[in-house]
């Protein structure tokens, strides 16, 4: 009699197949991968939203507010083909506060090379507390007219590439093209004074020369990256979307800017 031998079953090992590695999936409310469940999803919240640092619930106001900031010029690319749909009051309250820390930033650093370039201005502001009071009346008055006019610029540009892409055939996304123009507010940040300077405490000169660099190209990629993947539209639709979406946004910011000179000036 022929001797059967007892067939063994072989688990397949890492050289027979590849494996694949399941996406992991965030807890809408702490963004930990290991979360049981803390609050049903909204669309205010969902997994996908824990990509957004600044919208996490956990972390300090800085660390979430420079992590997003990285995210939105380092990394604009995946920042904006993905960016999530979601509520518009927390990424607002991001642009204001990106774009005042910039204004204020930039402040501070163009002070000294004023006060070298008009000393005679300097002289008077030391010596008169009616000039000095004026020009922080002027202060108070202009960081936050000129952050209102940042973000509504920002804005402007993400709802003028919406209609550029509904015109090449996309389907509107205007909640998720307003998110881009606040979130937008962060290259803003990067590309200033403060930016540079944490950039380079954090990562050196070549820290700094990266960021400056990025911040000359991230509004194009950025808005490319809206198009292509949010829109998903064509290559050559989405140039045209976005060339037609920054000439809008020009004339637009343009036109908001001189307004808001004419309203000062009517008013001063």
């Amino acid at each position: 009699m022929a001797k059967r031998s007892a067939s063994v079953r072989r688990e397949p090992s890492r050289d027979d197949e590849t494996f694949d590695v399941p996406a992991a999936v965030l807890c809408a409310c702490c963004g930990q991968p290991d979360c049981a469940g803390c609050s049903a999803a909204s669309d205010e919240g969902s997994g996908v939203v824990a990509i957004v640092p600044w919208e996490r619930p956990s972390g300090g106001v800085w660390s979430r507010l420079w992590a997003t900031s990285r995210a939105t010029t380092l990394g604009a690319e995946t920042f904006f083909a993905t960016i999530p749909d979601g509520a518009l009051p927390a990424a607002m309250r991001f642009a204001l506060l990106a774009e005042t820390l910039a204004i204020l930033s930039m402040i501070a650093a163009l002070l000294p090379l004023v006060a070298l370039a008009l000393p005679s201005l300097t002289l008077e502001l030391a010596r008169n507390p009616a000039a000095r009071a004026s020009a922080l009346q002027w202060l108070a008055i202009g960081v936050p007219a000129v952050t209102v006019w940042m973000v509504l610029a920002h804005t402007l540009h993400g709802a003028a590439l919406d209609l550029g892409a509904r015109r090449q055939g996309a389907r509107p996304e205007r909640r998720r093209a307003l998110r881009f123009g606040l979130y937008a507010c962060g290259w803003d940040l990067m590309a200033g004074p403060l930016g540079a300077l944490a950039m380079l405490i954090t990562g050196g000169t070549k820290g700094a020369e990266q960021v400056l660099s990025a911040s000359l190209r991230v509004p194009g990629k950025a808005s490319m990256a809206l198009l292509l993947g949010v829109y998903a539209l064509h290559p050559d639709a989405a140039e045209r979307a976005r060339r037609a979406g920054s000439i809008a946004a020009l004339a637009l910011t343009i036109a908001s800017g001189f307004a808001a000179i004419a309203l000062a000036v009517a008013f001063s």
